[in-house]
């Protein structure tokens, strides 16, 4: 057996992430990893309960030892034996972020002998996590450029504080991942708005909708937009706006809160979207930090550029340095990354 790997979850911006990045690496590569200081740079340190459910996630499918899998806990070790595809259902019983839960099963199962089935509950559209429709319309196909071979359903919409939404994945088995060259977007060829709420007076929807039209005047004749009324636990409001460019998309989410107005949810998103067409970005920022892993673990290399270098970034690739041999380049100035090929074989 490999020897374990140890990690401090104080490093960089000492976040979720680490344990996240850290657990499905070891998944994937069958490594032990010890992980110390979870989470020590939050204002609650440990194991909440969505970390908690991704843990036992990746238990499951890898039948692993374990310790320290308990709610706070700062410390634990994990010691994966294999990598199992099927049918799972995993509950995040508060409103905590199915998407974070799928981020971290996902690697490992792409890797798998057997397709995977999988059902999360949680939160679908919660505070800093990736919300659905940005896995479904910016992530995904760039993970299928690479190779990979996922497909994503909303089931039920989920907000803070209850949750209670639903998504499912379906993932095929990847014998390999191939690098990909994202170092030009291409002209923007399309912009596609929605504003979604549950349980809220429609006019909600409709004025984020005048307000983004109305700020993003320039690009009428290649926007669409539509307004979405879900159902849910919770009342929620929740922003998409993705621009479509010739060899990328990117996205800007906006998510509304008791007491802010819907004009600023819309001016949020419109701000990113200004921002990110004033660079020669290839990639936004959140799909920069969840692309990355996968890059790494591909043959041939691969290049994006993203809008800024943020230290979510640089943590996640110090964590992905310790289980995978590969080069990775940071350009501060043009915000180039270059990623080199993987030198290892996931799942064996």
């Amino acid at each position: 057996m490999p020897e374990r790997i140890y990690i401090d979850g104080s490093l960089g911006e000492g976040g979720g992430q680490i344990l996240r990045t850290s657990l499905a690496l070891a998944a994937l590569l069958k490594q032990p990893v010890e992980i110390d200081n979870i989470r020590a740079n939050r204002k609650q340190p440990g194991l909440k309960t969505q970390h908690l459910a991704g843990v036992l996630a990746l238990t499951r499918i890898t039948d692993a030892e374990v310790s320290g899998a308990r709610k706070h806990s700062t410390s634990l070790v994990f010691t994966p034996r294999t990598i199992k595809g099927g049918k799972y259902r995993f509950e995040i019983t508060t409103a905590g972020a199915a998407s974070m839960l799928l981020g971290a099963v996902l690697p490992p199962l792409l890797f798998a002998p057997d397709s995977s089935e999988i059902v999360i509950t949680g939160g679908t559209h919660v505070p800093f996590s990736p919300p659905f429709d940005y896995l479904a319309g910016v992530f995904l196909p760039v993970l299928r450029k690479l190779g990979g071979n996922v497909e994503l359903d909303l089931v039920r919409w989920g907000f803070y504080p209850k949750g209670g939404g639903e998504i499912q994945a379906h993932v095929s088995p990847c014998q390999a991942l191939q690098g990909i060259q994202l170092k030009k977007r291409g002209p923007l060829r399309g912009l596609r708005l929605s504003a979604s709420s549950a349980n809220l007076p429609e006019h909600i929807a409709q004025r984020e909708i005048k307000y983004v039209e109305a700020s993003l005047e320039n690009y009428k004749e290649k926007m669409s937009s539509h307004s979405i009324a879900c159902q849910a636990l919770s009342p929620g409001n929740f922003v998409s706006l993705e621009a479509d460019y010739t060899n990328t998309t990117a996205g800007f989410n906006g998510l509304g809160k008791r007491g802010k107005p819907a004009e600023e949810v819309a001016d949020e998103v419109c701000r990113d979207f200004i921002h990110f067409e004033k660079t020669e970005a290839t990639v936004d920022t959140h799909l920069a930090d969840q692309i990355i892993l996968y890059m790494a673990l591909a043959h041939g290399d691969s290049i994006f550029i993203s809008p800024e270098i943020t230290s979510h970034l640089t943590t996640n690739i110090d964590i992905i340095k310790r289980f995978i041999p590969t080069g990775i380049k940071l350009d501060n100035t043009s915000g180039q990354i270059h990623i080199s090929g993987a030198r290892v074989t996931p799942g064996i």
